[in-house]
């Protein structure tokens, strides 16, 4: 009798906490990201500016970019169609606040010109050559 109650209390304590520990997926008003792409066969980086996206998805759980994929396949498209630059490695550095956002940037462009030691080539895409698209992920 005594495990029946156990078992009882703890079924439903279980079907009354999950509801609350779902994670939300929340459509920001503003994200800041900057992109960069290098190559394993040549020695050429490219690196965008901070951007400001409005309307990016984001994962409070994870705190994560959703549909980080699809920018990252935005500059990619953009480095192989414009730049004839194909088969790039391209990531996207995201953060909510643009101080976040441009700490990251300093912190990966010094790791790739003072610290290499002119080891890579480093350009620069400005907001005027490319600009990230947001990507709506309100049916996943």
């Amino acid at each position: 009798m005594k495990i029946t109650k156990y078992l009882l209390f703890s079924l439903l304590l279980a079907m009354a906490l999950p509801t609350e520990m779902q994670a939300k997926r929340v459509k920001t008003s503003k994200m800041y990201m900057f992109g960069f792409s290098a190559s394993f066969k040549d020695s050429v980086i490219y690196m965008t500016d901070v951007q400001e996206v409005e309307g990016a998805w984001y994962d409070t759980k994870t705190k994560f970019l959703l549909g980080r994929h699809h920018y990252s396949y935005q500059l990619k498209d953009y480095l192989t169609n414009t730049k004839q630059q194909p088969n790039r490695v391209c990531v996207v550095m995201f953060a909510l606040t643009r101080k976040e956002a441009e700490k990251k940037f300093i912190k990966m462009r010094k790791e790739y010109t003072v610290k290499a030691k002119g080891m890579y080539d480093v350009r620069y895409l400005t907001n005027t050559e490319f600009q990230f698209q947001a990507v709506d992920m309100s049916d996943q």
